[in-house]
């Protein structure tokens, strides 16, 4: 048993020093909220939110995303019921998954995301001072918010809090190995 455990703690050394790139999702019907981090910095940051398509195309903007920003595993946020148990959308998010794994041919971990949206809106109205809406346009409209605006919407902070959080469960374990 102990030697099992050596051997996965070497294995994580080994990642750490070819520089693991993480992306985290949160994965919605509509859309999905994207952050990145890199292993030896173990900061994840937001990156963007992806409009969902089709089954197709999103697999094929999942497959350039990590092949542009050399993602090497993904996280994918788990959602589930404040008892811990599965619903409806725990479900597709595993099946989603499961697709992610088989078409974009990089290990793929789920993490438990209960909370990470409130958590966003509170991260984005306390600390970052942004807010949580887009600003509308003199037509009503709502404006698309860029990467560039420096603004940031609340499904890429809830992907950058599960990210946050499978990073602090990978530092939590490495210390007790």
């Amino acid at each position: 048993m102990e030697e099992k455990a050596e051997k996965t703690a070497e294995i994580r050394r080994d990642s750490a020093r070819q520089g693991v790139r993480i992306l985290a999702m949160d994965y919605g019907r509509t859309k999905i909220g994207l952050a990145l981090a890199d292993s030896e910095a173990r900061i994840a940051t937001p990156f963007d939110v992806m409009k969902r398509v089709n089954r197709n195309e999103d697999m094929r903007r999942l497959r350039e995303l990590v092949r542009d920003e050399k993602v090497t595993r993904i996280v994918v946020g788990l959602p589930l019921r404040l008892d811990g148990t599965h619903g409806e959308m725990a479900d597709e998010v595993i099946g989603f998954a499961e697709r992610v794994r088989k078409q974009v041919a990089v290990p793929v971990e789920m993490v438990d995301e209960r909370l990470t949206s409130w958590e966003a809106e509170r991260i984005l109205e306390e600390e970052l001072g942004r807010r949580i809406k887009p600003p509308e346009s003199q037509h009503g409209r709502k404006k698309a918010i860029r990467p560039g605006d420096g603004k940031y919407s609340v499904d890429a902070v809830a992907a950058m809090v599960i990210l946050r959080e499978y990073l602090a469960r990978e530092n939590g374990s490495e210390e007790t190995e």
